[in-house]
């Protein structure tokens, strides 16, 4: 039922490296600059015009809560991101240690599409909740 794609697994070792390098390549630009994050992203489109969040909208709020060890606060500005986060960063340590032993220590976390299937469900219900919470309720979670 779920076999092994090894393919898979090389590319997205690989595309985690570059993701965890553009990071620390960000961070370290951003903090000798003293530039805000944000500031580079500008607003989202979408919410300028209608109001309403897009489906990313708090994916920067959430990545800064993140990295500040806020992790209830990331989880409700954006909740894909913490998933993201610790899905990717077991992958890539469960991956260098698989991958240094040779095989001899199988703990490696593998490609599923389940987890694609997952992270979209987030992303979708984070969309229709905090837009039903504004336009029904009047609560903008994001304000919290």
């Amino acid at each position: 039922m779920f076999k092994k794609d090894e393919k898979s697994d090389t590319g997205l070792y690989i595309v985690g490296w570059c993701i965890l390098a553009a990071l620390l390549l960000l961070g370290v630009f951003l903090h000798i600059t003293g530039m805000n994050l944000s500031t580079l992203l500008g607003p989202c489109a979408l919410h300028a015009l209608t109001g309403l969040y897009c489906p990313g909208c708090g994916g920067t709020r959430a990545l800064r809560a993140l990295f500040a060890g806020q992790f209830v606060q990331a989880f409700v500005y954006h909740p894909f991101v913490p998933f993201i986060a610790v899905c990717g960063t077991w992958f890539m340590i469960s991956q260098t240690v698989e991958r240094i032993s040779r095989g001899k220590v199988k703990i490696a976390m593998h490609f599923r599409e389940v987890y694609m299937w997952i992270a979209l469900g987030i992303i979708i219900i984070n969309f229709l909740v905090k837009n039903l919470a504004l336009v029904i309720w009047h609560v903008d979670l994001m304000a919290l």
